[in-house]
């Protein structure tokens, strides 16, 4: 029989009284949920009907959006269910899934970033080579690899996960994510060391290679003209809005697991639901609003 672990929200945690809101936490969640679902979708939606957007570039936003959606689905339902039910529960094999999907997908954001970074730099540092480079084939395997690369990662941590003998069966938090550990009996020197290295593959190494396009990026814009530098502002300033926005949550997610006992709960709470709500709405108004080619076809469709 599975071991079946209670839920204490963060949101419900030492208030009792404010189990009586339950009904306006799930409008409010529901709400947040189907925004986030219908303004990724839509973008997605343009780059797939419109043959102008058929470049990489937008390819990899859509495939950016399109993991953000799979992201909040892998969430919000759960987190729904629980608002309009009397007690909390999940099995703890359905939090393992849970808790392999949150990390896989946000290995796949640092992955797909990574591909864009990629993208960017042969196509301002090397524009002559751009088609050579940037061929249909070559922008498939990014995609592949981009969702396959952190999920082989994380299937040994979740299986690793799943097999830990339990003592604790109370989780206080909005969703499954290495918090669980704090479930374990014994601390787990396995998973810990595991955990460090792909931490280092699937973050680290993304973000430093990112850092180093842009950086090189920026090296040739600055022997070139205004109008290059506009244009290369124009799509390299939102993938880097993005990455740092999603490198900071990922290292708060990181870090206040370890400090969950010296970390305000308020704080806590705001930032685990910035990592949920925020970002995802984040992406959709950055790409939306800062590239000029996606704007465009958005103020034709509502306008």
């Amino acid at each position: 029989m599975e071991d079946e672990l209670n839920v204490t929200y963060l949101i419900f945690d030492g208030h009792v009284e404010l189990l009586k809101y339950r009904y306006l936490y799930f409008i409010v969640v529901f709400t947040a949920y189907i925004v986030i679902f219908c303004s990724n979708s839509t973008i997605v939606y343009l780059i797939w009907n419109h043959q102008d957007l058929h470049e990489p570039m937008y390819i990899f936003i859509a495939a950016l959006l399109l993991n953000s959606v799979l992201f909040t689905t892998n969430i919000y339902p759960k987190l729904l269910i629980d608002f309009l039910s009397e007690k909390q529960i999940i099995s703890y094999q359905a939090c393992v899934v849970q808790y392999y999907m949150v990390y896989a997908l946000g290995g796949a954001e640092f992955s797909l970033l990574a591909a864009m970074a990629y993208d960017r730099y042969v196509s301002i540092c090397k524009p002559l080579q751009y088609q050579t480079f940037m061929r249909n084939k070559t922008v498939v395997i990014f995609l592949v690899l981009s969702w396959l690369w952190p999920a082989c990662h994380f299937v040994g941590l979740a299986t690793l996960t799943s097999n830990q003998k339990l003592c604790s069966f109370t989780l206080k938090l909005i969703f499954c994510n290495n918090s669980i550990y704090k479930l374990f009996c014994v601390p787990s020197r396995a998973i810990t060391v595991y955990g460090v290295l792909i931490l280092v593959d699937v973050v680290l190494f993304p973000v430093i290679f990112i850092v180093f396009t842009y950086s090189r990026i920026l090296l040739i814009c600055y022997h070139c003209s205004g109008e290059v530098r506009r244009k290369a502002a124009q799509t390299c300033v939102p993938h880097l809005l993005v990455l740092i926005n999603y490198f900071v949550l990922t290292i708060h997610d990181v870090i206040t697991v370890r400090m969950e006992s010296d970390f305000p709960k308020t704080v806590y709470l705001i930032l685990t639901l910035q990592l949920v709500l925020y970002n995802h709405l984040f992406n959709p108004i950055i790409y939306g609003l800062k590239m000029t080619d996606i704007y465009k076809h958005l103020k034709k469709l509502f306008c």
